[in-house]
């Protein structure tokens, strides 16, 4: 499989407007503008927003122009593609920042010496009255609200501002500003990244391309999510990045190996026990994201502590005035989120004080003994 078999197959939930097409395109020779866009609502990155990140590297080491955008214009309109709610507007300053914490994650994937990072500000600001509405007279209200989480909402009698339906038009325009051959980002986007390829036909006559990237799953099989708890993060702890691998359900491990890693379709395993497939995952992902010695070394941790039933040497501390009870000693520590939780994670057997699991919500923890939730989360107490 060379490069372009790898990026139009890879993790590749539709090629709009086809496979064939594109790939004949790719396989030209003409070095293409391509771009991927990112609104900086939030502050981290977890494993599956890098899918289509993994895309760009890809095609900056192809030798394509590559724009990353940050939509510091859109943002403050707010995309709800994938929410069933308006989202909170964001100031420039708010955004910037947001950006600053994205960027140091995302260089942990992509090489942004070798991309291009523009601000749609730069030209959306500059559009007059008369220009947006021309713009808009390429578009129909009906296909903007017959989007699932559009009409649901409708139906639920909520309300849609006029500022969201205009998003899909701005970000169409970015597409057509930068004259794009072809865009980049997850199935939730396909809807405003059709607006780009509409502006490129009408206003060019110019054909382009969209590239849809399949959703990575959480840990447990759910959507990724930071409520959850069941996100990989490109800024967790290197120990804490290996263990929450670990913890994958079977069978995600080819998903992940397939969109988590850069390692070529032909070597991925397809046989073997879990628990063995899952330390080459985890290996393989520390070694991407940081390097093959910090690999080593959260294996041989993982092996100690959880296989081997060792605490770890390194045990953070937490002091208190007087004897804490378990459910505020796991509070206080942060092992849990509230009392509620910390009950609930009690209730499910997952806490342990010295090894031993216990259940009784009031126990006092004794001196020096330490608090274990699941195989990863320690914390020593003392008072």
């Amino acid at each position: 499989m060379d490069q372009i078999d790898d990026l139009l197959s890879r993790g590749v939930a539709n090629i709009i407007p086809g496979k064939a097409e594109l790939e004949k395109l790719l396989r030209s020779g003409k070095t293409l503008n391509v771009y991927n866009g990112i609104d900086p609502t939030a502050t981290r990155v977890h494993i599956g927003n890098a899918v289509p990140l993994r895309k760009l590297q890809l095609l900056v080491e192809m030798g394509h122009n590559v724009t990353f955008l940050i939509g510091d214009f859109t943002a403050l309109i707010g995309d709800t593609s994938d929410k069933e709610g308006q989202r909170p507007v964001l100031t420039y300053e708010q955004i910037e920042a947001n950006f600053r914490d994205y960027k140091r994650q995302a260089e942990k994937v992509v090489d942004f010496s070798r991309v291009k990072v523009v601000h749609n500000s730069e030209w959306l600001k500059r559009l007059s009255f008369e220009e947006v509405v021309r713009l808009t007279r390429h578009f129909s209200l009906n296909d903007f609200i017959s989007r699932e989480l559009i009409k649901k909402r409708l139906e639920a009698g909520g309300s849609v501002s006029l500022p969201e339906v205009l998003y899909p038009v701005m970000q169409g325009y970015d597409s057509w500003y930068m004259d794009t051959d072809l865009q980049i980002g997850g199935t939730d986007q396909t809807f405003n990244m059709q607006a780009g390829r509409k502006l490129q036909k009408d206003l060019r006559g110019k054909e382009s391309f969209v590239l849809s990237n399949v959703f990575l799953e959480g840990t447990d099989g759910r959507k990724m999510s930071k409520s959850w708890g069941n996100a990989i993060w490109l800024d967790d702890p290197v120990k804490d990045l290996y263990g929450k691998v670990m913890s994958l359900k079977d069978d995600l491990i080819d998903q992940y190996f397939l969109l988590a890693t850069s390692l070529p379709v032909n070597q991925i395993p397809k046989e073997g026990h879990p628990m063995e497939l899952k330390k080459l995952l985890a290996h393989r992902i520390v070694t991407e994201l940081h390097s093959p010695e910090a690999a080593d070394t959260a294996q041989k941790h993982f092996e100690s502590t959880v296989q081997h039933g060792q605490l770890p040497s390194d045990i953070p501390e937490v002091k208190f005035d007087t004897p804490p009870s378990l459910v505020e000693a796991l509070v206080t520590s942060r092992l849990a989120k509230s009392n509620s939780d910390a009950r609930r994670l009690i209730d499910q057997k997952g806490v342990k004080l010295d090894q031993e699991t216990v259940s009784n919500y009031n126990l006092k923890v004794p001196n020096g003994s330490v608090v274990s939730v699941g195989s990863l989360k320690h914390t020593r107490i003392s008072f």
